[in-house]
């Protein structure tokens, strides 16, 4: 079994309620608990090219060749912008792992999604093809080419501080720091 040892973990910069254009994502890339690069993009808020641009910033990347694992905060960025975690699998080789501190309304969301949301009845369909998110080491999880135990072995291996894997502390911090001029410290 792989350890997951090498990873990128991605995050949106906080962005104001009534933005419409492009949002930045941040991409943190690990070798177990030490920072080792930074990448960055762009999606379109509530739009629908995160899936493309987060293969992109992967198979670009300079560590893409070290990689083990793409670790995302929940399944969406800026806004409803969902990412399609299996095309992502498939597209760039590597297994991903969305987290989320708690377990997500998914009746809110997908009522949000189909009343508010243009294309929000595909973006739904998206993320209810991932399943029910699993508890797992204090945190929810969602797996793509992953097994359960193999999420653990990940987590075990990415996470210093609390429950949230540093490939995703990270790119939450940077991200708030660029977004706001500070971070709020809050993953």
């Amino acid at each position: 079994m792989p350890a997951f040892t090498h990873a990128i973990g991605f995050d949106d910069v906080p962005f104001e309620r009534d933005w419409r254009g492009d949002v930045r994502i941040i991409g943190t890339v690990y070798a177990q608990t030490t920072l080792h690069g930074v990448v960055s993009g762009k999606v379109r808020r509530d739009g629908r090219n995160s899936t493309a641009e987060l293969t992109r910033l992967v198979d670009t990347s300079l560590f893409r060749p070290h990689l083990h694992l793409i670790l995302l905060q929940g399944v969406t960025l800026a806004g409803f912008n969902v990412v399609d975690a299996r095309a992502l699998s498939a597209a760039t080789g590597l297994p991903v792992l969305v987290v989320a501190r708690r377990e997500p309304d998914l009746a809110r969301i997908r009522s949000a999604l189909l009343e508010k949301v243009p294309g929000g009845k595909r973006k739904w369909k998206l993320i209810e093809k991932l399943g029910p998110m699993e508890e797992l080491r204090g945190v929810y999880v969602q797996r793509v080419n992953l097994t359960f135990k193999e999420a653990g072995v990940a987590l075990h291996h990415l996470t210093l501080t609390g429950h949230i894997p540093e490939p995703l502390r990270a790119a939450h911090l940077i991200a708030g720091g660029v977004g706001t001029g500070h971070s709020r410290g809050r993953t």
